[in-house]
């Protein structure tokens, strides 16, 4: 895909957030409509909303009044748009996203999906386990979730966004 601005999604950062989602790079839909999780297939809206994150279901026109809940959105490369293995690995930019969360210190961080956190990480996806990740003191909360893409049904389970809901709410 190309680098031009079309295919960036504004991130939707503040100090102290209760949550920000993390994704890998915006899909072609997500890019082209300037929505994060703006594909018709995608699950994002609907678990957020089912697992009891918000306390109703959002569309993806309406991300960024998110914020007002504590929610913030960003994602790992913010220069390219497709799918997970369409996007450049020069592309991602982990020292920009760790810079992020230090600068703006969310309580919690969920990856949308096991690529995302491979990715983050520096492991293979198979080695990523979803739900609560062991803490480290020095990074917030984080959790990984599995991916909303319709393109990744096969391996969908609403329950580490659960987890992630009970998380939060405590």
């Amino acid at each position: 895909m190309s680098d031009s601005k079309l295919h960036r999604l504004p991130d939707q950062l503040r100090p102290n957030l209760h949550l920000v989602f993390v994704g890998t790079a915006a899909s072609t839909r997500s890019a082209e409509l300037g929505h994060y999780y703006a594909h018709p297939g995608n699950r994002f809206w609907r678990a957020i909303h089912e697992a009891g994150i918000t306390p109703r279901r959002y569309q993806p026109g309406e991300f960024a009044s998110l914020i007002k809940l504590g929610i913030g959105f960003t994602d790992l490369c913010k220069t390219g748009a497709g799918m997970d293995h369409q996007i450049a690995a020069k592309a991602i930019d982990v020292p920009g996203f760790r810079a992020k969360i230090e600068t703006y210190r969310p309580r919690t961080i969920a990856f949308t999906s096991k690529k995302a956190a491979s990715l983050f990480y520096g492991r293979p996806s198979a080695a990523i386990v979803l739900g609560r990740q062991p803490p480290d003191a020095s990074w917030p909360e984080t959790f990984v979730l599995p991916s909303p893409s319709g393109a990744a049904s096969g391996h969908w389970t609403l329950e580490p966004w659960r987890e992630l809901a009970k998380w939060i709410a405590a």
